[in-house]
């Protein structure tokens, strides 16, 4: 059986996300095994985890209480549908979120992906507004550079080009402010960049273009993470709160990676001390190991909806597979693993450390800016005439053959361990990553 996991007949039928197909095909590189900081290859290397997986293995890979948990729950209670009906599980891990939840966030959505937590919130924000009887709010804005998920709700709110540009007009009503990306003036900043934040006005601009009795939600990550590390200037999501508390607009934090520990809090909301109206989350939420998402609001979203005769269906969305039991099992198993290790908070103690290795590459050939905070940090190069992207994807390519695993976006190169890493690995990554990038790439 291990043979035939670790040498697939075929590569043609797996048409694989956000991949380079034609190039990984012919030169594969495949993971059959992980435990802890490390992935093992199909060829029996070792490669340390920088990215947490996909921003997501937080707890590290194959921790006991999760697989755990799964293996118990999957031979007692396999699948409960969500409509009308539930299983202890679900409500007991809602409790279990709302109590390192921002305070206030007192209620939980379950999704299947950061993707369907990104529709889900949009939806709420919208059908709120309808439902204090404000239904002539429909707009939902945005930022440039954002990334939340590949849905259409999504990718019609994000800023990312690339994930836009094939699928036509996309959702109406959609506006998008400013990035916070200056390198003129914050580059190599250590944490929250100096300049920049008085750019949250544009949402000024908009508010006055559309007029507010328009606009239902504003949706932004803390910290945009999928774009490269874009690390909110000092002030910027504090003047957000403060506009769309005057018109009356939902504040949407997205923090599918921010979520769960990620800059020293549970929540970026609670790092940077800024409480939206909705949080989205999912990654990190089951370690990885199982498609969950979950979706926080506060309670005054939530009691908008409880109204009319109590046998009616207050809110008319949800999934097939909201709160599945095996899921519900892998996330109460995550959150205990957090809890018995000081996982929500242990980037705080190890954020200065990270943060001297990062810029410890400025010296590096081709860098251009180094970006960071808490456990998140970006190496940015400079393109190659011609050829973007190239440089980083070539760095990504020499770190796997060195025994490293990093993420590319652009000729930026992202790094987000999991939170068990020690010194050590951290010191492991900044040496192996400081040979790439004199390697001539």
């Amino acid at each position: 059986m291990s043979n035939r996991l670790n040498t697939p007949n075929d590569l043609r039928a797996f048409w694989m996300p956000f991949t380079a197909n034609r190039q990984f095909k012919k030169e594969p590189r495949l993971f059959v095994g992980a435990k802890d900081m490390h992935y093992t290859t199909h060829d029996g290397r070792q490669v340390l985890d920088g990215t947490a997986g996909l921003w997501c293995v937080n707890a590290g890979h194959c921790r006991p209480k999760i697989t755990e948990a799964i293996r118990e729950q999957a031979g007692e209670l396999d699948y409960a549908p969500a409509f009308q009906l539930g299983h202890p599980k679900a409500f007991e891990l809602a409790n279990r979120l709302v109590d390192i939840a921002p305070e206030g966030m007192n209620h939980v959505l379950y999704t299947n992906s950061g993707s369907e937590s990104v529709e889900t919130a949009l939806k709420v924000a919208l059908a709120y507004h309808r439902a204090k009887g404000d239904g002539s709010r429909f707009r939902l804005i945005g930022r440039e550079r954002g990334y939340h998920g590949v849905n259409f709700g999504g990718i019609s709110v994000g800023g990312i080009v690339a994930n836009r540009k094939m699928f036509g007009t996309l959702l109406t009503g959609v506006d998008h402010m400013p990035h916070t990306h200056f390198p003129d003036r914050n580059a190599f900043t250590r944490g929250e960049p100096e300049h920049g934040g008085d750019i949250a006005s544009e949402l000024q601009r908009i508010v006055t273009l559309h007029d507010a009795s328009t606009i239902a939600a504003v949706i932004v990550e803390p910290v945009a993470g999928s774009t490269g590390v874009l690390i909110p200037p000092k002030g910027y999501l504090q003047k957000l709160r403060e506009i769309c508390t005057q018109h009356g607009i939902l504040l949407i934090f997205d923090e599918v990676i921010t979520g769960f520990g990620r800059l020293g809090t549970p929540f970026a909301a609670q790092y940077f001390d800024v409480k939206p109206d909705i949080i989205t989350t999912a990654k990190g939420l089951t370690n990885g190991v199982i498609p969950m998402g979950a979706v926080f609001v506060t309670s005054e979203i939530h009691d908008a909806f409880m109204n009319g005769p109590e046998h009616l269906i207050e809110f008319f969305h949800g999934y097939t597979y909201s709160g599945n039991p095996i899921a519900s099992a892998a996330a109460l198993g995550t959150l205990d693993t957090y809890r018995e290790e000081g996982l929500l908070t242990r980037a705080a103690e190890l954020a200065s450390y990270w943060e001297d290795g990062l810029h410890s590459l400025k010296d590096c050939p081709n860098v251009i800016d180094i970006r960071n905070v808490g456990l998140i940090g970006a190496v940015e190069l400079a393109s190659i005439p011609g050829e973007p992207t190239k440089r980083a994807f070539s760095a990504f390519l020499k770190a796997y053959e060195k025994g490293l695993l990093i993420r590319t976006t652009g000729d930026i190169i992202a790094l987000s361990p999991p939170l068990i890493v020690e010194k050590h690995h951290i010191d492991e990554m900044f040496g192996t990553l400081r040979e790439v990038l004199k390697s001539n790439i």
